[in-house]
């Protein structure tokens, strides 16, 4: 850990000086208490950086907490190992979960389906007791729920260091979510031009603690977090069915883990009730079990936290990009992706050229900065994955 300025520590050994200066840019907004935290993964995001925890008294900056509120992890450890997959054409399984899974942006499911529709009703029932209706931002979020998105959002099947074998995925509120969050931003940098607030960037816009629009944005964004943990928990039912039907087996879950990596919670840290953003990193209390994924081709971690105060109980939540996607296109070849990826079943495109792993930090110079953070308990390896355009 290195002590940058008196409100900003960092873990990061690999970071660009863009970064640096955004990040010492938001640690020097006024209500930050007792520092902003730079986890080993961060890197330049919209408005404050990516993979930075930030506590602030009284106030909230929406996009510190991000656009897909809510986003994070899931993996489920199964009684099966490695050789019960050994000398199978894993290509069916993948295929399978495509078909089960609506993939990429913009692409939802054609109606609730039956283990969908006890968590839309409890979703129901959470926006009405938070006073407000998701239909005002998606008419179709319940279409939304059970379904994967794009980007760096994945499904895995992986297997740990005893050739266990895990399910994996990571994703968050989707496209309801993604409105949500666009909305409050809006709000906060209307607010913040109505008050003749300057800012030094207008996504450091903040909405105040007991202003109605504060506790409308923190309403409704309790709602996108819980939506986002049971659309993965949604998803991870899914994928135990076609392992199931694959294996011709029943998948006995072992462990289940879940958890968010851009989120805000009321927390008390060196003596202060503060509101916690984790913008790209996940809460490491100590004993928690928690979900660090690598990038495509490389080894993801489940890991448990060591409470360390300084990080505000936190860590990284991956890899981390170095190469923005636009570069990333620009710098690799189609052939390289195939190549990071040998032996690992997958979906063979260039759309996913952007999301290879050397456009992102190496997870094992991360994990070795997180070191005082948490601590591994398994080190998976992919054997299949499934991503969207």
């Amino acid at each position: 850990m290195e002590r940058l300025s008196a409100r900003l520590l960092s873990w990061a050994s690999l970071i660009d000086e863009k970064t640096l200066d955004q990040a010492h840019t938001t640690a020097r907004m006024p209500f930050i208490h007792p520092h902003l935290a730079l986890m080993p993964d961060a890197h330049l995001g919209k408005g404050a950086t990516v993979g930075s925890v930030i506590p602030t008294l009284g106030a909230i900056i929406p996009a510190a907490v991000g656009v897909d509120i809510g986003c994070g992890m899931i993996a489920v450890r199964t009684q099966f190992t490695r050789s019960d997959l050994a000398g199978r054409d894993l290509a069916p399984l993948r295929e399978q979960i495509e078909r089960a899974i609506p993939l990429s942006a913009g692409r939802y499911n054609n109606k609730v389906v039956a283990t969908a529709q006890p968590r839309i009703d409890e979703l129901e029932a959470l926006a009405e007791k938070n006073g407000f209706d998701p239909e005002t931002y998606a008419k179709n979020w319940r279409l939304q729920l059970g379904t994967l998105g794009s980007g760096n959002h994945f499904i895995e099947v992986s297997a740990d260091e005893l050739d266990r074998v895990w399910l994996f995925l990571h994703s968050g509120s989707r496209g309801v979510g993604n409105k949500i969050a666009t909305h409050h931003i809006a709000v906060a940098q209307r607010l913040a031009r109505q008050w003749w607030i300057d800012l030094p960037d207008p996504d450091l816009a903040y909405l105040v603690e007991g202003a109605p629009e504060f506790t409308r944005y923190i309403r409704e964004l309790r709602w996108a977090q819980h939506f986002a943990l049971l659309n993965r928990e949604e998803m991870m039912d899914r994928v135990v069915r076609q392992v199931s039907e694959f294996l011709g087996t029943p998948v006995d879950e072992q462990e289940r883990i879940n958890c968010h990596h851009n989120f805000t919670e009321s927390e008390k840290h060196f003596g202060k009730q503060v509101w916690v953003s984790r913008k790209g990193a996940i809460q490491a209390d100590a004993g928690r079990p928690g979900l660090i994924p690598g990038s495509m081709g490389t080894a993801s971690y489940v890991v448990e936290g060591l409470g360390n105060p300084l990080s505000l109980n936190s860590s990284p939540h991956g890899a981390g990009r170095e190469h923005s996607r636009s570069a990333a296109r620009r710098t690799f070849t189609h052939d390289q992706l195939r190549e990071a990826m040998t032996g690992i079943e997958f979906r063979d495109t260039d759309a996913f050229i952007d999301e290879i792993p050397q456009a992102y930090k190496p997870i094992d110079t991360v994990m070795a900065d997180a070191a005082d953070l948490v601590t591994i308990r398994h080190t998976l390896r992919q054997l299949v994955n499934v991503k969207g355009d």
